[in-house]
């Protein structure tokens, strides 16, 4: 009788479904948890029975070792299925995604306001934030790499937070070995500057060498760029959706309608492609570009074709004009 007494509760303690609820069990397990005590913390719950006939076959299968996260148990898992999923660490992830074009600021915040990361003070603002990278408030824009990033219940900030700064650096070092002939920078910075005009300049992925083409033609040929979104980014807060022809005479450090060559730092976050554009421009001999309305640009080598260009597009406006594509182009 005491062997098949055994017998059962070792049955019931490994095979038998846990008490679980309709949408299962999820529970965290927090950095440095031992397997017993998350075991005890389980039987406390109701969820395991006889915890130390669980970690005896935790023991015999050297299984012990257990990873910290947020578990989600499906209803009908048995303590064998428990086990095996906190010893392989199938803990519950999360995503979020910093966009191309985005400023440092609003990717900040996305990452601050992801589900389940812990905020903590030290990035509480950009000022913060800069600090905590190693850079100066004024030249922290643009120094995150825009992708989606995949983490754990409990992830802090900071740890994004690094994560994308050096994701960034890493492709920026990759894009800049694999440069081509004759660009206008002195630094791979500089080469991030020109990335995050051409990332605000065009969503269309076709144009982006080809802009990168007339800026860098323009910059050796010491004409000034005249891109609207460096202007926007100058003017900040003051800026409400229309861009005026006082504003592209407004003196700021970013304004490139009055100020030579790149301004002083990026206006956006860059993504890969734009880095690669800004490295290897399309050769070319157009010098000025405008928007057509659906997204695209007409390209002109000459400011005749240029203001012809202007004429058709920007001063007759079709009633449906964007200056970014279409959803689903």
């Amino acid at each position: 009788m005491l062997v098949v007494a055994s017998l059962w509760m070792l049955q019931v303690a490994l095979a038998a479904p846990l008490p679980l609820g309709e949408k299962g069990l999820r529970f965290q397990v927090e950095k440095g948890s031992s397997l017993s005590g998350t075991l005890r913390k389980l039987e406390g719950n109701g969820v395991i029975y006889w915890p130390r006939l669980v970690l005896a076959y935790a023991y015999w299968e050297g299984k012990t070792e257990i990873h910290s996260g947020e578990y989600l148990i499906p209803r009908g898992s048995t303590a064998t299925d428990l086990i095996g999923r906190l010893n392989r660490g199938e803990v519950t992830t999360y995503r979020l995604t910093l966009v191309e074009g985005w400023t440092f600021r609003q990717a900040l915040q996305k990452i601050r306001s992801g589900q389940r990361v812990v905020k903590s003070e030290a990035v509480s603002s950009v000022r913060a934030a800069a600090r905590l990278l190693g850079l100066e408030e004024g030249s922290v824009e643009g120094w995150l790499f825009p992708d989606t990033y995949v983490y754990r219940s409990g992830t802090t900030d900071i740890e994004l937070l690094r994560q994308a700064h050096e994701r960034m650096r890493r492709v920026l070092e990759e894009e800049w070995q694999a440069k081509g002939e004759g660009l206008p920078y002195a630094s791979s910075y500089e080469a991030l500057i020109m990335a995050s005009l051409i990332e605000k300049e065009t969503g269309q992925p076709s144009e982006r060498s080809e802009i990168a083409g007339v800026f860098v033609r323009r910059l050796n040929k010491g004409m000034r760029l005249q891109t609207d979104p460096t202007v926007i980014y100058g003017l900040g807060e003051d800026y409400d959706g229309n861009l005026t022809r006082a504003h592209l005479r407004a003196s700021t450090p970013y304004n490139t309608y009055v100020i030579n060559g790149l301004p002083p730092t990026p206006i956006a976050l860059p993504g890969r492609a734009a880095i690669r554009a800004a490295l290897n421009p399309k050769p070319g001999k157009s010098l000025y570009f405008v928007g057509k309305g659906d997204g695209s640009h007409h390209f002109s080598a000459t400011l005749t074709e240029h203001n012809r260009a202007v004429r058709e597009y920007q001063l007759k406006r079709r009633a449906d004009y964007r200056s970014s594509p279409a959803e689903g182009n």
